[in-house]
């Protein structure tokens, strides 16, 4: 214990001791450590601390000194910075996800916070001292000396110091500083160590060998494997299988083989007793437990972790007999005010090195330290219970996952009645541990009266604390609180359930009660899908499924749709949608999905939700004895594939042709259902340019503005973002690419700016081999794709329903491992599939050998190359719903891939419905993924000759549409912003961000917003540009010209002249908003499907060749809807966000003045039906 009196000066707050409690000056809590754990309990302190009670002081080894001092002086911040030569340079980083630092070698992907968060922290709440190590710290005077020669006091102090690895009694600290070739495997100062030494000449080819067959042992392991430079990697392992401490020996063994069958040596049932090196103290090998000598380069120890208690020990604070500051169950050590978390705590003899336990010390800490004596009343403290250690991972390439009481059969086998437990109540505990009802039942304590089972409390003595603690005054006893948690009873004996597949390499054991009753721990490997659900049912409710089911399952294939989620379960996070509101909606009536939107607004946000909120109504429509319609939309009683057979066999080209052959109501002009579909199926049948008059209005939004990439290897995809509306440009690099089209694209980049608002277009390189280029006004796409044409580069699809991307690995052009030609098959497959459109999007992957660098399983199409050919996968995806490609066919010769593949996708093409991926299509075919390989390998239905065919037209028959755009002025003026003047309107207030520029961030969920004609003063009226206002005008034929605001409410977006324009059942003509489908009449601004919302439609009538819009002044109409007053602001998103912001509603009190009458939208005269004006 440190005995020196701290020098005032340099004190950041006067000792606890001294602090009055009327005084509002906040108590410091000093955190010592910034790792996991640290950091953890920092965020959660600054989080619950509104009153402001603390000051959160904190000194770590990490920092990026540079980065963060330019920052705090840009800011002027007052926070202090230190650099320690000795320390780790880094802030808080995520060590679980350390072997991926070798993949990408950046720290700032690690980063659990950036620094941009350290910088936004109110100085007044939170002061961090980084690469500044406390160096001793004083119990009774309550500070703490730094290695800068800080003086820190405090009211609390928290120490997170964590761990250090542990090395073997026969390698001390001073043999690995003089041996070259020895390392641990715990921070980035170590991997940086491994790299850099794999790089030595006498390393390069030779034998890595990690000691340890854990979790981190394997994650070293898998680590060093995957670096070019070793040849070879060997696994030294005590015990007789990998990952004892999680892995019983079955599933241990079935690790083991997956190890083995990778080309990685596992010796086990052996240890290391001594190194051998050179007199340079090189190392060269290993001395094992049977005396044989192991040649190796290198050797990396990952035998576990050693909590570093240290300052603890020095300053007297009780530490446990195998390590770590011992603490209580309220996380207390044994110095008032102090207190120990994560690694570096030992709790009842027990230290734990996974994270977990650490985030939860964290959250009880922070917890009691700012919910316990709250403005809204007491709450009793919580206390550390036995952690859930359950964990899952993914290790040398083998999901492995275990929860629960996992080893619970070891202790209690099966078919014997456990030891007795003493069951009884705890009175101090009564009040606290009560449900949150009203029924004042107390939740038990579980008490075990077993001396080898419980072991001694974390201190000897009695804590007495200050009366003004937030703690009880005493702690008498260590109890485990069983809240809500079901093992066997007194008289009860387990059962278990275990599953062992050796080829497939998946083992399974679950153990349950031995009436079935209750799920009470297991284990996986290979197959971890249903660790979730498991982990959730594991000592919490009843299970009322056969135990069977959760090893063979029920038989179900295909979506999950809902059947064994509760009714509380949230299905759409954008809007807080339960099972139970879409069940109730179905028992109320409903009986389409568009209502169901409606009326619960699940989908109407990411959408993301749609696939499990469309199989749950699906399934609750079945249960009410309700058919449910396959049907297009209201406009076609037919489902796709019949529609698409229909204009197959009587041939329509356009649109209205169709509606006229096959619509419910010839004269209809269809919905945002209907047209796009069609749209999709008539270029899937004659592929003409989407930009023609007759096809553009029908296009999907995300694919009005087409685009894709180069003549052969290269995708650059132009598509005007309506989200402010910009353009975005995502150039592809599959395959090879010119330095001089890279050129094409950054002078692009530099040359095309949002005028002045960007110095250059918002630039960065994707996870899917694209170029993101953002910024672009839709009015200067014809300009830039002149540019991007003359240099090579074709029109794609990346946010069409079309082929978005062929992906691919280098294969044999660059890498040694290469078997095919990765790269030349994948941009032949991009050549000859570019422009199709399809139900949906597609992506293919082509991986040039078994490594499957290319993720080929995860895509709708797939290719790896084996020694006999290319395995063809078919069916998968990833997204909220992934999906693992299915094999279709083995060891296909190069020459025949073209051909099935061309069967498939013309086949998905001609049978899918609407918007339904192949994954999803496959798991829903009748006889699945063998029926399709008797039709489309077998050619059971004689119809592959016709399918090639048909895919062969397609091909033949491709446009590239940026071309034809950019060689036409009628087409290149469908460009403009607004179609009666050249000026251009800003719409979006730009924000810089990582040293560029992008427009403000929408808020999450905007007011709501109605716009009545009232407000104007005068009849409903438009133009396109009017003063600082913009207009939308519809023609639509037969019905007449239209006019309203080109503002959608829900975001705020001047996107509805870009919406598509349809017609419900009664004849109510509207424009469904391209952004998030909100409908608005066109004749008097209502929202069909959102009642929050409405817009403002105007009169508007045709005069010889002049359309004229009654409006009134440009003063009086901006002051309603002008631009500058609705233009998106990051301060508005923000203040939403924190729920500022109430609905608007503009009435005819902002203008002053009665509301004049108004008269229909619509013209009727034989003016109606010219197709002149120019949309």
């Amino acid at each position: 214990m440190t005995s020196s009196a701290p020098d005032q000066k340099d004190c950041i707050d006067v000792p606890a001791a001294n602090v009055s409690e009327a005084s509002c000056t906040p108590k410091t809590i000093l955190v010592v450590g910034l790792g996991m754990v640290g950091i953890a309990f920092i965020e959660k302190m600054l989080n619950l601390d509104e009153a402001r009670h603390y000051r959160v002081v904190t000194c770590g080894e990490g920092g990026l000194y540079l980065f963060i001092s330019l920052i705090f002086w840009m800011c002027g911040s007052p926070w202090v910075l230190r650099l320690s030569r000795t320390a780790e340079a880094h802030l808080a980083y995520n060590r679980v996800a350390l072997t991926e630092y070798f993949q990408h070698r950046s720290v700032e992907k690690l980063y659990l916070n950036q620094v941009e968060w350290y910088a936004q922290q109110d100085p007044e709440h939170f002061v961090f001292y980084t690469c500044e190590q406390v160096t001793s710290l004083n119990t009774a005077a309550h500070y703490v000396t730094t290695s800068e020669g800080r003086l820190i006091n405090y009211d609390y102090c928290v120490l997170a110091t964590g761990s250090e690895s542990t090395l073997p009694p026969y390698i001390p600290p001073e043999r690995v500083a003089q041996t070259k070739g020895v390392f641990v495997y715990r921070n980035i100062a170590d991997l940086d160590r491994i790299l850099s030494y794999s790089e030595e000449g006498h390393v390069r080819g030779g034998r890595a060998v990690v000691v340890g067959g854990g979790l981190l042992g394997l994650e070293a392991a898998k680590a060093v494997f995957d670096l070019e430079t070793i040849g070879k990697v060997t696994i030294v392992n005590r015990q007789a299988y990998p990952l004892s401490r999680q892995l019983d020996d079955e599933g241990g063994e079935i690790v083991l083989r997956c190890i083995e069958a990778m080309g990685v040596e596992v010796l086990t049932k052996t240890s290391v007793t001594s190194l051998v090196s050179t007199p340079q103290g090189v190392l060269t090998g290993l001395v094992l437990s049977n005396d044989e000598q192991l040649d190796a380069e290198m050797v990396i120890y990952a035998i576990g972790i050693t909590p570093r208690d240290d300052l603890a020990r020095k300053a007297g604070l009780k530490c446990g007999v195998r390590g770590g500051i011992t603490v209580d169950d309220f996380l207390r050590t044994s110095a008032p005010d102090i207190y120990a978390i994560g690694e570096c705590a030992s709790w009842r003899e027990n230290t734990f090195g996974l994270i977990g336990p650490g985030v939860e010390m964290a959250d009880i800490l922070a917890f009691n330290l700012t919910q316990v004596q709250a403005d809204v009343g007491g709450f009793k403290p919580r206390q550390m219970n036995m952690p859930d250690l359950s964990t899952k991972l993914k290790l040398m390439g083998v999901d492995v996952a275990s929860f629960g009481d996992y080893f619970l059969d070891k202790r209690i086998p099966r078919g014997t009645v456990p030891r007795s437990r003493k069951i009884e109540d705890t009175p101090a505990d009564k009040s606290s541990h009560a449900k949150s009802g009203q029924d004042g039942k107390p939740v038990w304590e579980v008490k075990i009266d077993d001396s080898d089972v419980l072991t001694t409390p974390a201190s000897s003595k009695q804590h007495t604390l200050k009366s003004d603690s937030v703690f009880p005054q005493k702690v008498s006893s260590i109890t485990k609180t069983m809240s809500k948690r079901h093992g066997p009873s007194s008289n009860e004996s387990i059962e278990c359930l275990t599953y062992r597949d050796p080829f497939s390499f998946v083992y399974k054991k679950y153990i349950f009660t031995a009436d079935g009753k209750y799920l009470l721990g297991g284990m996986m490997v290979g197959d971890t899908s249903d660790y979730v659900k498991l982990i959730s049912l594991s000592y919490q409710k009843a299970i009322d499924v056969p135990p069977s089911q959760f090893i063979v399952g029920v038989g179900r294939k295909g979506e999950e749709d809902g059947v064994d989620l509760d009714d509380d379960t949230q299905v759409c996070s954008c809007h807080n949608v339960t099972k139970g509101a879409i069940v109730s909606c179905v028992k109320g009536g409903v009986d389409d999905i568009e209502t169901l939107k409606t009326k619960t607004k699940a989908g109407t946000g990411c959408g993301g939700c749609m696939p499990l909120v469309t199989n749950i109504f699906k399934a609750e429509m079945k249960k009410a004895g309700h058919s449910m319609s396959n049907n297009l939309c209201t406009h076609f009683a037919m489902s796709r594939q019949e529609l698409f057979t229909v204009i197959k066999l009587r041939k329509p080209k356009t649109f209205p042709e169709v509606m006229q052959s096959a619509g419910v109501k010839p004269d209809s002009i269809g919905c945002e259902l209907c047209r796009p579909a069609v749209a999709s199926i008539l270029s899937s049948m004659y592929n003409e340019l989407v930009v023609s008059p007759s096809h553009h209005s029908n296009q999907d939004t995300n694919d009005r503005y087409i685009l894709r990439g180069a003549a052969s290897s290269l995708e650059a995809r132009y598509f005007w973002e309506l989200l402010f509306p910009l353009s975005r440009s995502q150039p592809k690099l599959i395959g090879q690419i010119t330095p001089d089209k890279l050129i094409v694209l950054g002078q692009v980049a530099k040359k095309f700016v949002l005028k002045h608002l960007a110095d250059k277009l918002y630039t960065k390189i994707t996870g899917g081999q694209r170029i993101d280029l953002f910024g672009a006004p839709k009015q200067d796409l014809p300009d830039i794709w002149e540019e991007l044409v003359n240099a090579g580069f074709e029109s794609g699809h990346a946010y069409g329903k079309a082929l978005r991307t062929v992906k691919s690995c280098v294969g044999t052009t660059w890498c040694r491992y290469g078997v095919g030609d990765s790269v030349g098959m994948a941009i032949h497959l991009e050549e000859r599939y570019k422009g199709i459109r399809s139900p949906h999007k597609l992506k293919g992957g082509v991986s040039g050998c078994i490594r499957e660098c290319a993720e080929a399983q995860s895509k709708d199409f797939g290719l790896i190359a084996t020694d006999k050919g290319w395995n063809i996968f078919l069916a998968g995806n990833g997204g909220t719903n992934p999906r693992h490609a299915t094999l279709f066919a083995k060891d296909v010769p190069p020459s025949k891939v073209i051909r099935i593949l061309d069967r498939f996708l013309m086949y998905y093409i001609r049978t899918a419905d609407k918007l339904m991926r192949t994954a999803r299509w496959v798991e829903q075919f009748e006889g699945g993924i063998e029926r399709l390989q008797k039709i489309l390998l077998d050619d059971e239905l004689g119809i592959c000759n016709e399918l090639e065919a048909e895919m062969a037209t397609l091909v033949d028959t491709y446009h590239d549409e940026w071309e034809a755009v950019v060689k036409d002025p009628a087409r290149r003026r469908q460009f403009r912003q607004f179609v009666n003047t050249d000026e251009r309107q800003q719409q979006a207030e730009v924000i810089r961000e990582r040293e560029q520029q992008r427009p403000a961030d929408w808020p999450k969920q905007s007011s709501p917003a109605k716009f009545h004609p009232s407000a104007i003063g005068v009849p409903n009226s438009v133009a396109v540009k009017y003063g600082d206002s913009q207009l939308a005008i519809f023609h639509v034929p037969k019905k007449g010209f239209f006019a309203t605001q080109q503002m959608c409410p829900h975001k705020r977006a001047f996107v509805l002249d870009h919406g598509i324009v349809g017609d419900d059942m009664q004849g109510n003509v509207y424009v469904s908003c391209p952004l998030h489908k909100r409908n608005f009449r066109l004749d008097d601004g209502t929202c069909l499907n959102d009642i929050q919302y409405s817009i403002i439609s105007f009169d508007i009538r045709k005069e010889g060749d002049d359309l004229q819009i009654l409006l009134p002044e440009p003063e009086e109409l901006d002051a309603v809807i002008g631009t500058s007053k609705w233009m998106v602001k990051q301060a508005t998103a923000e203040v939403i966000s924190r729920g500022g912001g109430q609905g608007i509603e503009i009435a005819a009190e902002h203008l002053g003045g009665p509301p004049a009458a108004t008269t229909g939208a619509g013209c009727d005269g034989g003016s109606c039906g010219d197709s002149t004006l120019d949309w």
